[in-house]
C-alpha cells in the first residue's frame, strides 16, 4: 500500500452527517493562523499581516471551490450548490432564512452566525472576514463562476444580518467539472 496521501471526492465522503463540518474546521484554522498572524503583525504591522492572511485564504477558497465541483457528478450550479449549505450550517453554526431558492437565484439572510461569535472569543474578529466571509465570492467563483454572489452586509463586521444573493447568470449547459 503507498503511503501517498488520496484525495477522497466529496460526493464520495460520508454522509454530511459523519463530515467536519466548516465551523470545526474554521476553528481549526483559525487555532493554525492567529499565531502566525500575531507574528506577521508583530514584524510586519497590522496592513501587511492582514494582506499575507488574504492573499492566503483568496487560493484556499479558489481551489476549495474547485474541488467541490469536480465532486458534483452531475455538474454544478445553484442547485447542487444549496446541497452543500449543510456544511456551513452544521454544529447549529447559522441562523439563515431562505428568501429564494430556485434554479436560477439562492437568497437568503444570516441573522446569527456563530462564525464571527468564534472568531471574536479567539481575538480574531479583526481578521474574521477575511478568514469566512470573504471566502465567500472566491469559493463560488471557483465552484461555478457563473454564479455570481452579491452581499451587502455581514455580522462579522457589525451588520444585523448576512444578505447573500446568489444568482445563476448564464444557465447553459452545467459544468462536469470546474478547470
Amino acid at each position: 500500500m503507498s503511503d501517498a496521501k488520496k484525495t477522497i471526492p466529496i460526493h464520495a465522503q460520508p454522509a454530511a452527517d459523519d463530515q467536519l463540518g466548516i465551523l470545526a474546521r474554521r476553528r481549526i484554522e483559525a487555532e493554525i493562523i492567529k499565531p502566525i498572524y500575531d507574528i506577521l503583525k508583530r514584524d510586519y504591522g497590522t496592513q501587511r499581516a492582514q494582506a499575507v492572511i488574504a492573499e492566503a485564504v483568496e487560493g484556499e477558497a479558489i481551489r476549495a471551490g474547485k474541488q467541490f465541483a469536480q465532486a458534483e457528478p452531475d455538474g454544478t450550479g445553484i442547485e447542487s450548490f444549496i446541497a452543500l449549505q449543510v456544511l456551513w450550517e452544521k454544529d447549529d453554526a447559522l441562523d439563515v432564512e431562505v428568501l429564494r431558492a430556485d434554479p436560477d437565484h439562492y437568497d437568503y439572510d444570516v441573522k446569527r452566525c456563530s462564525y464571527a461569535q468564534m472568531y471574536h472569543e479567539m481575538g480574531l474578529g479583526e481578521i474574521g472576514h477575511l478568514l469566512s466571509c470573504a471566502r465567500d465570492s472566491l469559493f463560488i467563483s471557483g465552484y461555478d463562476p457563473r454564479i455570481r454572489l452579491t452581499r451587502t452586509s455581514t455580522v462579522m463586521q457589525g451588520g444585523a444580518r448576512c444578505d447573500f444573493r446568489y444568482e445563476m447568470l448564464d444557465r447553459g449547459t452545467a459544468r462536469e467539472h470546474n478547470d
